[in-house]
């Protein structure tokens, strides 16, 4: 599903955030404008945005100098935390086009992930915004590095334990969603009830989002996703059908003694990805995608505007077959 289709309802809005990140990464320091507007131009599926902005189209006295700031800012926390991503993870590209560490190196590229918060702060700063809302950005902020920390803490150790892999794409990827939901929800002045009812449909595409990119990791093309395939097993992160096979694979001792080598040869990488496809792990992860996105679709609001609930059943249903 295309997202200019998914997000019809919404395009106008997404067409002015662009307009506005560019303006917002402007600075007298040429390099830091020439690093943001890169960053800015390499794209991406502005989810967590449009899925805010969804949320704000759901009410009907909103205060529109209120709504571009906040959806600025979500996007600017998002690509400061994949900047400080690709040094982790020493990535040389994203999305089919070089990293910030890779162009201006290590020490500029955190510098600039951190500018970026530093900038999405002073959003918020300068609207009426909440205290609600800068404490859900600030938890937000909180929960990327704890999940950051936990991946890291886990790598190279072929961890079997299921349940540490949901509260990591939790912190890393699902709150993220749920919160853009959220604050759509809350700058829309929607009923509690109904904040809560979006902030969950976030929460459960977000866990299918991820289980989903980590599925990409294992059956894409370099060219599909722009990135390596196999790239979570070099970096020694163990993703849910990685964690499947260790359980039912008759391989599973090899794979476990592949998945903690820290210098892991093209041969060795070929082989784990053999042992992981040889089982049932993709269709297994495939099914707890289904469960996610079943309800999230429960979860979502009748009473919602009927464009704006389409919307977000297509974005669920665009999550189930993304191929990047």
């Amino acid at each position: 599903m295309s997202s200019n289709k998914m997000f019809d309802v919404v395009k106008e809005d997404l067409v002015k955030l662009e307009k506005e990140m560019l303006a917002v990464v402007q600075s007298p320091i040429e390099l830091i404008t020439e690093i943001g507007t890169h960053l800015v131009n390499s794209g991406g599926k502005r989810l967590r945005p449009a899925l805010y902005f969804l949320a704000v189209r759901c009410g009907n006295s909103v205060d529109e100098k209120n709504i571009m700031p906040l959806a600025a800012a979500i996007e600017m926390i998002h690509m400061a935390s994949l900047v400080h991503d690709d040094v982790i993870d020493s990535a040389d590209m994203r999305r089919g086009t070089p990293t910030a560490n890779s162009k201006w190196g290590n020490q500029i590229s955190i510098l600039s992930g951190d500018y970026l918060f530093a900038k999405a702060f002073s959003l918020i700063a300068k609207q009426n915004y909440s205290s609600r809302v800068t404490m859900i950005l600030a938890q937000l902020i909180c929960d990327l590095s704890e999940g950051e920390i936990i991946q890291n803490k886990e790598t190279f150790r072929a961890s079997k334990d299921k349940s540490e892999y949901y509260a990591r794409i939790a912190k890393k990827t699902a709150n993220f969603i749920a919160a853009s939901c959220e604050l759509g929800a809350i700058v829309a002045k929607l009923p509690e009830k109904e904040i809560d009812a979006l902030r969950q449909y976030g929460e459960a595409i977000g866990m299918a989002f991820q289980i989903t990119d980590d599925l990409l990791d294992l059956t894409a093309t370099q060219e599909e996703i722009g990135k390596p395939a196999g790239n979570d097993i070099l970096q020694g992160i163990v993703t849910l059908p990685v964690i499947h096979a260790l359980e039912v694979s008759p391989n599973s001792e090899e794979l476990q003694a592949i998945l903690k080598t820290r210098d892991m040869s093209n041969d060795l990488l070929s082989r784990a990805l053999d042992i992981v496809q040889a089982t049932d792990a993709v269709e297994y992860a495939r099914g707890k995608v289904d469960e996610y996105i079943t309800k999230a679709y429960d979860v979502l609001p009748s009473s919602i505007p009927t464009a704006v609930f389409e919307a977000y059943q297509l974005a669920a249903d665009s999550i189930r077959i993304r191929t990047y």
